[in-house]
């Protein structure tokens, strides 16, 4: 077996699945509130060590070594992948209901067919009737929903809208200088970050068990403005460069593997013949 072309293959599907992340966070570097996503790169000894006391064999006798293909140890594979969830620039803009979150963590509950998520993506908008919707459609959530599971509506009369660092929402009393509350929005900060998953549409789903609580007084939402994607545009095309290289290098050691090597055994059992 020529353990040196599968290990190079292994490590271009690695670099293979590099570019993936990297063409998305390109792709997104001018998403509202878009993170960052990364891989971690291990190798089959690594996971080796970390799951060797689970595994069915014994260290050190004879069937754990068949189980452990010690030709492969060091193939580089993706073991992990993780959102860097560090805040992106603040721009401001000129519609008053964008929004965004000013700590990290933070993030608005919107309603979507699929159940409640969670989004950094504070380009609200008014509809039709009234309500105050995402870009894709989606009801942004109010803090009471759960108990009242109503939206936050705003009529066409409230011209003028103002916003508090806590997500209170205030509209102006016709003919009148003074403004009365409306709803307040829903800001949460999830339990474990790490349990948020993706899902298009800058939308995130909880796969943990946590009762949605609105916090009070989070002091981070600014009226005005949007956080800017924390894509890192410089770094991710010298990644990428870098991930080419790699993809080249893995390529020319397979093909030394398959051509260069089986035609020098080849002239090799011919001279001796």
């Amino acid at each position: 077996m020529q353990s040196g072309y599968y290990s190079s293959a292994a490590g271009m599907v690695t670099q293979f699945n590099r570019l993936d992340t990297i063409a998305n966070n390109l792709a997104n570097v001018n998403t509202v509130g878009f993170k960052e996503d990364n891989l971690v790169v291990g190798d089959f000894m690594r996971l080796y060590k970390e799951a060797r006391d689970e595994l069915p064999n014994a260290n050190q006798t004879k069937e754990a070594a068949q189980f452990l293909n010690r030709a492969m140890n060091k193939a580089p594979q993706v073991v992990d992948s993780y959102t860097d969830h560090s805040l992106g620039d603040m721009q401001k803009s000129d519609n008053p209901l964008d929004m965004a979150l000013s700590r990290e963590g933070l993030f608005f509950l919107v309603k979507t067919p699929e159940g409640v998520r969670f989004t950094r993506d504070g380009t609200f908008m008014r509809d039709d009737q009234g309500r105050l919707i995402t870009k894709s459609g989606y009801e942004v959530l109010p803090s009471d929903y759960f108990e009242t599971k109503q939206p936050i509506t705003l009529n066409q009369e409230d011209s003028i809208i103002e916003i508090d660092k806590n997500g209170q929402i205030y509209t102006n009393i016709p003919n009148s200088a003074n403004f009365a509350p409306n709803s307040k929005l829903f800001v949460a900060q999830p339990d474990n970050i790490a349990f948020l998953k993706k899902e298009g549409s800058n939308l995130y789903r909880y796969d943990g068990e946590q009762e949605f609580e609105s916090m009070e007084e989070s002091g981070a939402v600014m009226q005005g403005f949007v956080e800017k994607s924390n894509v890192n545009a410089v770094k991710m095309m010298t990644q990428m460069i870098e991930t080419n290289r790699l993809v080249g290098m893995y390529q020319k050691a397979m093909d030394t593997q398959m051509n260069d090597m089986n035609r020098d055994a080849i002239e090799k059992i011919a001279r001796k013949s």
